[in-house]
């Protein structure tokens, strides 16, 4: 069993059962890791503690901690979130908005709607596909499964912005090393519901939800999940929504939105973590009208990945970009100087 330690705002929202074992009815009791151990010669006990640390070891299809005893007739799963690879990767000939690009690497401006990688029943249309058309012989990490070809980092589907692609081994190497090692610099744009009143940090361990796989929870005490550090900051406030900075210490699976949800502040529009209906404001039609008009103008969460610093791979120097709010995103903010503007 591999683990994937990609760095990412944001994963695909589907869990995936990549092995399966049963106990015999004359089993003794036993740890977990160490009947997983025996039955997976090609992994460690540190990975599979891990793998039950982050919510991926099911038995009798419930989350178990690495300590949990097996018993007999026990079913045991792992579950990760991507599929065992049915198809090779299919090179397509979609547009890439390259904003730089040399021999090592390139950054792309990823726009909303579009899924990072392939996953199961979805393996066209992605940025994956059009990287491997575009670029013929990206590396791949040996921890990464086959499908993320140069991605050190990911943004969800409805989330918009600056993505780094590495085009050599060498390049995959040193950027996974920075992300690894925090030292990149990643800045997004977040309009949240509610009037955020100050600046601020969320710290709070991230893992699947025991209710709802397909979503992320903060676990704010033990050593559930993995560790999770937000920092934001107000930059317009619109009375019943507000415009945040936030900069990622760490990137986890949807991290801004679970951590701005915690908060008591949920992204706009967010489809998954409830800011897609009215959370703030009024009950009038008029109201419900303009927000109904908002939400049209964006098919998700109001995020955008705006900066993104790293240092270059090979000449070692610091490199930033910034980029701008996608159109839609640009849309709902005037409509929101317009909503609170002061009438003569």
């Amino acid at each position: 069993m591999e683990e994937v330690e990609i760095e990412e705002e944001g994963g695909g929202d589907e869990l995936y059962e990549h092995f399966k074992f049963i106990a015999d009815k004359g089993q003794e009791v036993v740890r977990i890791d160490k009947f997983l151990l025996d039955r997976m010669p090609n992994t460690s006990r540190n990975k599979i503690q891990n793998a039950a640390k982050n919510g991926n070891v099911l038995v009798n299809d419930k989350v178990v901690k690495q300590n949990y005893k097996i018993k007999p007739t026990d079913v045991v799963s792992i579950v990760l979130p991507y599929p065992i690879r049915e198809l090779e990767l299919i090179p397509q000939d979609i547009p890439l908005d390259i904003v730089y690009e040399d021999d090592q690497l390139i950054v792309v401006n990823k726009p909303s709607d579009m899924v990072v990688h392939p996953g199961y029943g979805n393996y066209k249309g992605t940025l994956v596909n059009a990287l491997v058309y575009h670029f013929d012989n990206l590396p791949e990490r040996r921890d990464n499964y086959y499908g993320r070809p140069g991605l050190v980092h990911r943004l969800d589907k409805h989330t918009t912005g600056l993505l780094v692609i590495a085009k050599t081994e060498e390049a995959l190497n040193s950027l996974a090393k920075q992300f690894h090692d925090r030292t990149t610099e990643r800045r997004y744009w977040a309009l949240v519901w509610g009037d955020v009143q100050e600046d601020g940090t969320v710290i709070g361990n991230l893992a699947r939800s025991l209710k709802n796989r397909k979503v992320m929870q903060v676990f704010p005490e033990g050593d559930y999940g993995k560790h999770a550090v937000t920092h934001y900051k107000v930059l317009k406030r619109f009375g019943y929504v507000t415009l945040v900075e936030c900069k990622l210490e760490t990137g986890r699976t949807h991290q801004i939105r679970v951590h701005m949800k915690y908060i008591g502040h949920p992204l706009f529009h967010d489809l998954e973590y409830g800011g897609d209906k009215i959370l703030k404001g009024t009950t009038s039609a008029k109201y419900k009208s303009f927000i109904d008009n908002c939400f049209e103008l964006i098919p998700g969460q109001a995020l955008h990945a705006k900066t993104l610093g790293f240092k270059h791979p090979a000449t070692g120097e610091y490199m930033q970009f910034d980029s701008e709010l996608p159109e839609g995103f640009q849309k709902v903010l005037k409509k929101w100087e317009t909503y609170v503007a002061p009438t003569v």
